[in-house]
């Protein structure tokens, strides 16, 4: 595997990291020296590919990261100045996504790892995430919240020490962002769907359509969003009505688009506050797609607990997957040593409950 970058070395750095990122829909790369200088970020998006079906076809992704994965690891080499023989270690998402995605990326890795006598640090997708905030902040105090909110993610996790995490909550069903991509569709709004309802939202009544918030347990520390899901559907279409759904439009659709967002991010700062105020946390931090949601961080600066807090806020484009959190997080493996084998798998399936391992 051939792989160029054009500009000359750049400043001496302890770890000069490349993180490449496949387990889902972005074609990602990206360079950080000492964890948290990012020097390049390439990421391709696959949303107009996948359009048609509004949502991620498994087969059209890897076919997708296969095209890509080359130039986007060539750009961000290029981006950054610097060539193969510059960086400290090759790291790349093993787990969790669609394993015929993440064996793309993970053969790019292997492949540059073996080529140049690199190191290899296989990374897990969800805990790069909760890590985010400690990419874009490296001073953020500990132990903080980190709340992961994404099309295939809803967690919360207490985040003690780097590389260290504790899953909190989860969701019982529909993720955040699934919720947002259901709820798009059901208004007829474009995929992707959190944008969409966003968009629509912006002109619309908060309080306009009543729709629950499912809290589950006093002290529960879970989420669920089909029940909200449900209920928009009976909104538009009675459960004993013959006639078709219905297929707001103008003020209807704001409204019923506003009260859906609003509905969604009540729950999420509900259960943040909980948290909050069980443990003794000094920061909060958010990932994840839905983490760009600027109502949400609107509410988190308003909420009289969590603003207490504080709050760690990544830019955007280090909220949707990225390789920048991949490079990151394997920043904090490399410091303790850890390395791992060019047998590495690929694994579908997200890390149990309880104390959470960096990979």
């Amino acid at each position: 595997m051939v792989v160029a970058a054009a500009a000359a070395h750049t400043q001496f750095v302890s770890t000069l990291i490349l993180g490449i990122e496949t387990s889902c829909d972005e074609t990602a790369a990206a360079v950080v020296a000492d964890g948290a200088d990012v020097r390049s970020n390439v990421v391709h998006s696959q949303i107009a590919l996948h359009a048609r079906w509004r949502g991620v076809v498994p087969e059209v992704a890897s076919r997708s990261h296969t095209e890509r994965i080359l130039p986007i690891v060539e750009q961000a080499l290029a981006d950054a100045g610097v060539f193969p023989a510059d960086l400290t270690a090759v790291a790349v998402t093993h787990r969790p996504g669609m394993v015929g995605c993440l064996l793309v990326g993970m053969a790019a890795a292997k492949a540059l790892a073996w080529r140049h006598g690199l190191p290899l640090l296989g990374v897990d997708h969800v805990q790069a995430h909760v890590h985010t905030g400690l990419l874009a902040d490296p001073t953020m105090s500990l132990p903080a919240l980190s709340l992961v909110a994404s099309g295939g993610h809803t967690a919360l996790y207490l985040l003690t020490e780097p590389g260290t995490s504790v899953r909190l909550g989860t969701t019982r069903d529909d993720a955040a962002g699934e919720a947002l991509d259901k709820g798009a569709s059901l208004l007829g709004l474009p995929y992707p769907g959190g944008p969409s309802i966003e968009q629509a939202a912006a002109a619309g009544r908060r309080d306009a359509v009543d729709l629950p918030r499912t809290l589950l347990g006093a002290d529960s520390l879970d989420f669920s969003f089909s029940g909200l899901k449900s209920a928009l559907l009976y909104t538009l279409k009675p459960q004993q009505s013959t006639a078709p759904a219905e297929k707001p439009e103008g003020r209807r659709l704001a409204d019923l688009a506003a009260s859906y967002q609003e509905a969604v991010v009540d729950v999420l700062i509900a259960k943040l506050r909980r948290a909050a105020e069980r443990h003794p946390v000094q920061s909060l931090c958010i990932g994840g797609g839905v983490a760009r949601n600027l109502r949400l961080r609107e509410r988190l600066a308003q909420d009289p607990v969590l603003r207490a807090l504080r709050l760690v806020l990544p830019p955007l484009a280090l909220c949707s997957d990225n390789g920048a959190m991949i490079a990151g997080l394997a920043h904090i493996r490399w410091r303790k040593g850890e390395r791992d084998p060019l047998e590495l798998d690929a694994i579908a399936t997200p890390q149990a409950g309880g104390k959470v391992q960096m990979r």
